[in-house]
């Protein structure tokens, strides 16, 4: 195994501590990254967070226009109550604190630990299940929570910065999710620091249909084919589940090993799919955003939009990993 790492024990505590350093707009305590300003009087606090591992997800999304704090888990691990508990009270404006969680049973536990744990803020708590591999999963009851957290953080965390209320808020984070959906496919596994070899094996020869974000299995192991027809299979699994129609927003998202050119390849591929069905794609990214450490593959989310999304997914956004408009 070679990473650029120091030890495998402290590889996490010295992302944070680069990544503060990197970053004047974020201060990083306690295991959690907060805008550097602080809570904002009568703004609605955003927070999300989950394991380590998935950068930029979600410490990478903190910042204007989006999350007010993100809790890092130890690698593939979710964050403890504790730090959830510390941002909700420390992102507190008065208005109240949305938690955004990711559909894995250690994440849905412990945010609603924390969320009785918490006193004296009014917490509303949002679940992330846009995958539509797999129904349930090593890590899940239900659909795992990937690619369309980012859209949920966004537009959420936009309308946040407008001063709605906490009971709006949650419902828009709540509509983003019912209006999305995303499929993964892996081309290598990935290496955790702390195992030092890949997760799983998977022949040169082969990929992985609905990979989890960890690692977890999807629908089946095929031989590897172009990319036109790996496009179209994922394609295909979000259509029947969410027929595509109108504006869309899409993600092409890279799993942390897969160079962009081959990204935009996909991308070209998605967007033909999109508009043989009638859709319009309107509104895009490509690139790494929800990543598994150095896995190959890809991921497409795809949120169908109205015009009150696509007015908040254009509203400025100013993260390390995402930012527009400002």
């Amino acid at each position: 195994m070679k990473k650029l790492i120091n030890t495998a024990e402290s590889v996490v505590e010295d992302a944070l501590n680069g990544m503060a350093a990197a970053h004047p707009s974020l201060r990083v305590r306690d295991r959690v990254v907060y805008r550097a300003e602080g809570p904002l009087p009568g703004k609605v606090g955003v927070v999300s967070g989950g394991g380590s591992g998935h950068e930029p997800l979600h410490a990478g999304f903190v910042g204007y226009g989006m999350l007010d704090a993100a809790c890092p888990g130890e690698i593939f691990t979710s964050p403890v109550p504790d730090q959830i508990v510390e941002a909700t009270q420390a992102v507190d404006g008065g208005a109240g604190v949305l938690h955004i969680v990711k559909n894995y049973t250690g994440d849905v536990l412990n945010f609603e630990m924390a969320a009785e744990l918490v006193e004296d803020v009014e917490v509303a708590s949002v679940l992330v299940d846009d995958d539509v591999a797999v129904q349930d999963s090593l890590y899940t009851a239900g659909r795992r929570g990937t690619g369309a957290t980012l859209f949920v953080e966004k537009i959420a965390g936009a309308l946040a910065e407008e001063s709605a209320p906490l009971a709006e808020v949650a419902a828009v984070a709540r509509e983003v999710d019912e209006r999305s959906r995303s499929f993964g496919i892996a081309l290598t596994s990935c290496t955790t620091p702390a195992a030092g070899k890949p997760m799983f094996d998977l022949p040169a020869t082969d990929v992985e249909l609905g990979i989890g974000i960890h690692g977890e299995p999807g629908r089946a192991r095929v031989p590897m084919r172009p990319a036109r027809e790996l496009a179209v299979l994922a394609m295909e699994a979000i259509h029947a589940d969410l027929p595509l129609r109108d504006d869309l927003l899409v993600m092409v998202n890279g799993m942390g090993g897969t160079p962009l050119m081959e990204l935009y390849v996909v991308y070209a591929e998605v967007a033909a799919f999109a508009r043989g069905k009638g859709a319009r794609v309107t509104r895009s990214l490509v690139g790494n955003y929800v990543t598994s450490l150095d896995m190959q593959g890809f991921s497409v989310s795809v949120c169908r939009l109205d015009e009150r999304l696509t007015r908040l997914w254009d509203a400025p956004v100013e993260t390390p990993a995402l930012r527009w408009g400002r």
